[in-house]
């Protein structure tokens, strides 16, 4: 494995071997990282709750638990995976590699969590606590609680409301791809707006937040317009 991808996590593995299961796809053979992920994925969610637990202290339960939600999700886990340049360690099968599997969001997500699994089995909490925290710093430190606190559909529906309009509904138009790597397509439908605005995710919730969030800046750029044409 590249000593770069060692170098960005802080972390020298004591077994190596853990590193290059966290890495192999379950494409790729049967000691895959799908254990690891599962593993990374708990220590992932405890690790930023701490850190926004003791970055916001005024900050209610609630509004910690979507918060981080909005933090540990695909499209974070993605970016973070990116900059490490975690696509090019992942080993993968012939038919993945061909399909571009080095750059899927679900692979890069799942790795990346792996990979953080492999560091606590390694070197403890504290190690991956160290190592989270150096691939999400600047996550952490752009995070806004008042932006992150309510996921796209909700404050969609409450722009909406708080104009008298109905709630938008969500539509699956498409899904494709295979079980364990699906894609979903789904339409924000906002009629009173007479707008359809899709969004993709590999989740059917997923879809529905990125669908929600584009539809969200259409319906917000519609209205700014609106209100200076009248003016």
């Amino acid at each position: 494995m590249a000593a770069s991808l060692r170098t960005q996590l802080g972390y020298t593995f004591r077994q190596p071997d853990l590193l290059r299961q966290a890495l192999t796809h379950r494409s790729a053979r049967s000691s895959h990282n799908e254990r690891l992920e599962f593993v990374g994925d708990a220590v992932l969610n405890c690790v930023i709750g701490v850190a926004l637990f003791e970055r916001f202290r005024a900050l209610p339960e609630g509004d910690l638990s979507r918060v981080r939600a909005a933090l540990v999700n695909q499209d974070t886990l993605t970016r973070v995976a990116r900059t490490l340049g975690l696509g090019k360690e992942i080993e993968l099968g012939e038919g993945e590699l061909k399909s571009g599997g080095a750059d899927r969001p679900s692979i890069l997500a799942d790795a990346l969590e792996a990979v953080f699994g492999a560091v606590f089995l390694d070197g403890g909490f504290d190690a991956a606590r160290a190592a989270i925290v150096t691939c999400f710093g600047e996550v952490l430190s752009e995070a806004d609680p008042a932006a992150l606190a309510k996921d796209p559909k909700t404050r969609l529906q409450e722009w909406l409301q708080a104009r008298r309009l109905p709630v938008p509904e969500y539509v699956v138009t498409a899904t494709s791809g295979e079980a364990h790597a699906q894609l979903f397509e789904v339409e924000c439908r906002i009629p009173a707006l007479a707008l359809a605005v899709a969004g993709q995710g590999a989740s059917r919730r997923a879809a529905e937040q990125a669908a929600a969030e584009a539809a969200g800046l259409l319906a917000m750029q519609q209205a700014g317009g609106a209100t200076r044409g009248g003016a």
